[in-house]
Order: C-alpha cells, then structure tokens, then sequence
C-alpha cells in the first residue's frame, strides 16, 4: 500500500489526498456520509479510543446496524490500530456474549435497540470496559450503569486523530467471526492487505465497480461478503453504498431499490427466491439503474438464476467466498454466467478439488475445494487445531465438496458432512434441491440424508411453499415431485420422504443449517 499500510489510508484518508473528499460515501435512510465528513468522524473515533485507554491490537466489538456509524467506528478502529470485531447481530443475546468474551473485547459499540438484553449479560464480562451506545437514527442514545457512553458523547472530541498509525500491510487489522453452521463461531483473524486484495481483484476485475456506482448490499456489514460489498469496494474507487439498518426482508429490499435507485445489488439466494416470489417484480427490481447483481453465502440454485434474469433483466453473478478468505474467490463472470455453478476463479485465485489424501481428483470428480489467494486469514483466535487443519501452508481447506466441470466451471455439490451415499453412490443434496425447486409450488427447499426402516440413508426433503401455492394438495405435490427428481438426476436420488414446512432453519448469513434439520425426528 502507498504510503502507510493501514487499511483506512487507502480506503479513506486517500480520497481526501486526491480531491474526493465532497463525493457521498454512505447513505441510510436518516443521514448521509461525505468522505469528508466519514475521515473527519473516524478520527475523533480514533482519538476518542485512545483517551479511553484502548491500546494498538487491542479489540473493540461492533453489535451494531447498518447505518453511517458503522464504518466510522470500523475505519476509526484501524486509524487507531485497534482491531474492530464486527458481530453477527441476530445473535442471541448469550452468543453475543460469548463473542465479547473469547475476542475479550475491551469495549462495545452497542446499537441502542439490542443494548437491553445485553446488559444482564455485559455486567460478567471482566474485559468489557466500555459499553458505547448508538441509535440507529442519529438520535440521542439513552444510557445506563456507569460504563456506559453514548455515542456523541464519546465522539465529542476537540481533535481526531489527523491520520491513520503506521503499521505493516501484513499487520492483524479486524476478525470476523464465522456464521457457525456446524457450531460455536470461530474468530477469523484478517490483516490489513487483505481488504485491498479483495478489491483490487474480485471488485475491479469481475464486479467493474466505478466511481458513479451506487452499491446496495442486503448481506449485512458484520458478514465479511456484506462488508466488502457495501464499504470496501465502493471505497475503493470513491463511490457510495445505501445502507439498510432493519432486516433484509423482500418489502424492504424492494422499498430501498425504488428510493435510492441503486446500480449493483448484493444479496443471498434466499433474498433472491424471496423477491421473485412477489406480485409486480419487473425490469430492475424497481431500479431504473441497475446493471449488476451478485450472490454469495450459499450456492445459488440454477432456476433462481434463471428467472430473475427474465424477470428483472440483470443476469446474476454467483460466486462463493468464505469468511476465513474474506469475499468471493469463485465467480461467474459478466456475460459468461453458468447458473448452477459457481464460475472460474477470481483472478489472483488458485482453486483444486482433492481427495482426502490431498491429490488432485479428475474433472467430474467430487472432491474437497481448497484455494490459495492474498486474502486468507492468518488463522483462527485460540483455535489452533482448527487453524491447522483449515490453512495448511498458502492453501485454505473450504469444507466444500465441489466438482470442476471441463470448461473450468466449478459446481458445488455440498459441505463435506451434507454428502449423502445412496445405494453406494455418493448423492449431492444441493442437486437434489435444485431439481426440487424447478417446480412453481416451491419457494425454498433443503435435503439431509434420513435412515429408513432397514438402516439405509436416503434423501429428505423440507420444502418451504411459495405463498400462492399454499392451497396446493400435499400428496398430490409430493408424487409430482419426486417424479421430477428421478426423471431430472436419477431415480435413486429421488426423496423418499418430502415435509412441507414454515421456514428453514438458518444463519444469519443466509446459510442453511442442515444440521437441524438432521436432529430433527423422521
């Protein structure tokens, strides 16, 4: 990096040197950002910290909306070298806590609607020396005990810090903690050249973002493909995102395109399925502006892609990241989308499907994806076990069971555990889901392996139905359908038993948490 490695000289400080200071940085739906203003709010961040007695590496917790606070407090935190600690905020509040204590976060910066539950639990944390609370909407914060602070209260400095620490590029600049689909949340430590890695590679050289775009991500800023989505890639090139503090739900999406009038738009293949689900979705989603779509979290089934396409006119980007490689490192690429697979790798990226002895399988062949590229985390907090078994020298181990096709398109096939063997051939759930969801009636869909009355594993569905399917005749519905998987991928790989349910269990992140559905009685 230019002159000093500290993320927020490039992502921030920079646009100030270069003239960019006037252009919007962020904008919800109560306040606006300048760069300008973002530099000068991040550095009264920063020297607030420093009065406070939060040295360099130490961590500060983020539970906090998505609103123009965010990134003042995130870009502060570097400015400073303290190591924001973004958190999951659908979290309950018990795991909220548990995050606070493994990272032993020294102060938190609470958005005021999720502050009472906590405090209970903030009291026994023996770290925890500062609670700064915020409200969403710019107001004042109401506070309690005395630990705590609003957030104008704490900002109320006569000088910020006038530029960020020095520090190396190879320096741990934030953690991420994992979205915890098989368990307890693991920290992911990141450094600072991690950041620019992202959006020198996957935001310049497959998203194009520009200087003019204006970015709505409905993945959240603590998701690390939210906040590359909506505050380092734009940043990167001096453009804007709009951020949305309440839940992403179709309403909100669809009120947030019509108002802002965004040009690329992020979002997760449960968001998507959900938006096509409602009357009146046209050309744009309600963005006259709209020239890109993209998706992550979880693979997005090939039918979704396809008539979003037709029905909105924007062809979706899938790709698959990782919260321990930071954003995408597998793409579709613009004008070469293959729904169903997640695209080639991100330039700067390596990808191999391997056995479990480590060798490289042949095209068509299932195997473990592992990927080497600049954006690896430098391993897990306190979990060096883990560390080991998932960044084993330059290449990161993913957990998912992929397949390279032979024009270089990589096809995911599920995590590792998903993998179901039927008949003594291995069986991907996320095929079985995507001939599922090819039906009208289904709106979402997750398949796990069951055992039947002889002992033997089988597939299992749990389908969520579209709204004006849900009259449909069940048994009627569960004979068309496995019809249709035996005659789309193989008649052993049909589901012997289909239950229709309200929703599907997941993370925050959009992930669904097959696991659950596992424990579940048959």
């Amino acid at each position: 990096m230019p002159q000093n490695g500290n993320a927020a000289w490039y992502f921030l400080y920079r646009h100030l040197n270069e003239g960019r200071g006037e252009r919007l940085a962020f904008q919800d739906p109560h306040r606006r950002l300048r760069y300008a203003d973002l530099a000068a709010a991040a550095g009264r961040f920063a020297a607030a910290l420093t009065a406070a007695g939060i040295g360099r590496e130490r961590r500060i917790a983020l539970v906090m909306l998505d609103t123009v606070d965010f990134p003042v407090a995130f870009w502060g935190a570097l400015a400073a070298g303290v190591v924001p600690v973004p958190v999951n905020t659908m979290l309950t509040p018990e795991q909220t806590a548990y995050v606070l204590a493994d990272s032993r976060a020294e102060a938190v910066v609470v958005a005021a609607p999720l502050a009472p539950p906590l405090r209970p639990l903030l009291a026994h944390l023996p770290a925890l020396r500062h609670v700064i609370v915020v409200a969403p909407d710019g107001a004042a914060a109401a506070t309690e005990g005395s630990n705590e602070v609003a957030w104008d209260a704490f900002l109320d400095m006569r000088t910020g810090l006038p530029a960020p620490v020095e520090v190396s590029p190879d320096e741990v600049a934030f953690w991420l903690y994992s979205s915890g689909s098989t368990g307890l949340p693991k920290g992911a430590r990141h450094v600072h050249s991690s950041l620019r890695a992202t959006a020198d590679t996957y935001a310049a050289q497959v998203l194009g973002i520009a200087a003019d775009d204006l970015v709505f991500s409905a993945a959240k800023l603590f998701f690390a493909y939210g906040l590359g989505n909506a505050m380092t890639f734009p940043m990167s090139v001096g453009a804007a995102a709009v951020l949305l503090p309440e839940r992403p739900t179709p309403d909100a999406v669809r009120a947030v395109m019509t108002r802002f009038q965004p040009s690329i738009f992020g979002g997760v293949p449960t968001l998507y399925a959900g938006l096509l689900a409602q009357p009146g979705l046209g050309r744009g989603a309600g963005s006259a502006r709209l020239r890109r779509c993209i998706s992550a979290g979880e693979a997005l089934p090939e039918p979704v892609g396809r008539r979003w396409e037709e029905t909105v006119g924007v062809e979706i980007l899938d790709g698959l990241g990782s919260t321990e490689m930071l954003h995408i490192f597998l793409s579709n690429y613009p004008g070469d989308v293959r729904y169903g697979t997640s695209g080639r790798p991100v330039p700067g990226y390596e990808a191999r499907i391997v056995d479990p002895e480590g060798n490289d399988v042949a095209d068509g062949t299932a195997g473990e994806l592992v990927v080497r590229g600049p954006s690896a985390a430098e391993g897990y907090w306190n979990q060096r076990d883990k560390s080991r078994r998932t960044f084993r020298g330059e290449w990161t181990h993913t957990g998912d069971t992929y397949m390279r096709e032979p024009d270089g398109s990589y096809r995911y096939q599920g995590r590792a555990d998903d993998m179901m063997k039927v008949g003594g051939i291995w069986v991907s759930p996320f095929e079985v889901e995507a001939a599922l969801l090819v039906h009208p009636a289904v709106l979402e869909v997750a398949v796990v392996g069951e055992q039947d009355a002889d002992g033997l594993t089988k597939p299992k569905a749990f389908l969520v139905l579209r709204q004006d399917a849900a009259d449909t005749p069940v048994d009627r519905l569960r004979d068309e359908l496995k019809a249709e998987v035996q005659h789309r991928i193989g008649v052993w790989k049909y589901p012997r038993w289909i239950e229709v349910v309200e929703s599907l269990p997941k993370t925050a992140t959009g992930k669904i948490q097959r696991y659950k559905l596992r424990r579940q009685d048959p």
